[in-house]
């Protein structure tokens, strides 16, 4: 099994930028399709990006393309998520979530891992 720690959250304005971070334990990173996802209380759970396991292809929702990139360290065995030009929109829990294999969902049913979400909150 695979262990997901998500840091990296906080207090941006507006136009700001973040880097969350996913560090994995208990197995290689890079043999997992590991995937973003972000919730607001009363909300559903929102997929934002995934990186496939083995050659990491990358997949992103349209709301945060051209905003977000997902990048996998397969030394640091991390996954990380570079959120610029914030919005308030962007304003809730972020989660990493882990499925073995290479496969990428944007529904959260499909990844059996999570970490344990970190807050970004973004001012205007």
């Amino acid at each position: 099994q695979v262990q997901l720690v998500e840091s990296g959250g906080g207090l941006v304005q507006a136009g700001g930028s973040l880097r969350l971070t996913c560090a994995a334990s208990g197995r290689a990173v890079s043999i997992y399709t590991v995937a973003w996802f972000r919730q607001v209380p009363g909300k559903q759970r929102e997929f934002i990006a995934a990186v496939r396991g083995g050659a990491g292809s990358t997949l992103y929702a349209e709301s945060v393309k051209g905003r977000f990139t997902i990048s996998r360290d397969n030394a640091e065995n991390t996954v990380a998520l570079q959120m610029d030009s914030l919005i308030s929109d962007d304003t809730a829990v972020y989660y990493c979530a882990a499925r073995s294999g290479s496969m990428a969902y944007s529904v959260g049913d499909w990844y059996p891992y999570w970490g344990q979400g970190t807050q970004v909150t973004v001012s205007s």
